[in-house]
């Protein structure tokens, strides 16, 4: 009897020990009052996305002259579905600019142009110093966009895959959002992030969730194309070394010894 009360109780250990604490899963633990006027002050600053080799732009110049400013926006050729008996052409639209490894584009009229580094904020500002001479009457309105900003999420999560933003700004919360959260698998101290920067260089960011300072984190604001990996705990790294006939063997072993219990308890 005192030897299956000790496997009963061995059992119920290694089960209660594989559970992971609330400790472990919260965010921001020990967030106090003054930390979120901390925050407040610190981050004033509107994140904006610094274009990068490989980015793909969108660029359109408009002025009250649209002949005057077609030689700035580059079309895609219209091509006709010749399946059509209606021979039907299809929509035009217009032409992204690849960021080539140098950092730069090549744009009508004024040929390269380095981009790599600069905010979109920056290039308009740059485009339209270069347009003043063609436009001295106005001031042309233009819109520079990053049509594959991106950002991929690996791990336990939820949705792990590839997501977009149409406002060219993720955090790492909003992409965990994205991806539906850690699972209670996920290791939330040593989250990594993985980033190529403007010159090509790879590097790692460390970040913590449950850290409250994780809004000053490098990575809290997320690049086009980084990519967000969530390490497995010891729970889910020591559960993997058992396949599904130990899982089951151990399952089953769990039962009898509860039953082998309750029928001792009814005899005695």
């Amino acid at each position: 009897m005192f030897k299956l009360n000790f496997y009963f109780a061995s059992i119920l250990l290694l089960l209660l020990s594989s559970c992971s604490s609330t400790k472990n899963i919260a965010y921001f633990q020990k967030m106090e009052a003054s930390s979120v006027s901390k925050a407040q002050n610190t981050t004033s600053d509107t994140y904006d996305a610094r274009i990068k080799p490989k980015d793909l732009l969108s660029i359109t110049v408009v002025t009250s002259a649209p002949e005057s400013s077609r030689i700035y926006n580059l079309v895609v050729p219209q091509i006709s579905d010749i399946s059509s008996q209606n021979n039907l052409l299809s929509q035009p639209s217009l032409q992204t600019y690849l960021v080539d490894s140098d950092g730069n584009i090549d744009f009508p009229v004024f040929g390269l142009w380095k981009v790599a580094g600069f905010t979109q904020k920056e290039l308009v500002a740059q485009l339209q110093a270069k347009l003043a001479s063609s436009f001295s009457n106005e001031r042309p309105i233009v819109t520079i966009r990053i049509t594959n900003y991106s950002i991929n999420v690996l791990g336990e999560v939820q949705r792990p895959g590839k997501f977009d933003s149409k406002n060219e700004r993720i955090t790492i919360l909003e992409a965990l959002s994205m991806a539906g959260d850690l699972t209670i698998y996920g290791q939330r101290e040593n989250v990594k992030v993985l980033r190529e920067t403007a010159n090509g260089k790879k590097e790692y960011i460390s970040v913590n969730l449950n850290d409250k300072d994780l809004i000053y984190s490098p990575a809290y604001y997320l690049e086009q194309n980084d990519v967000v990996y969530v390490e497995p705990n010891k729970s889910r790294s020591n559960s993997s070394h058992f396949g599904a006939a130990e899982s089951f063997g151990i399952s089953a072993l769990s039962i009898l010894f509860s039953l082998t219990s309750l029928i001792v308890t009814i005899v005695k």
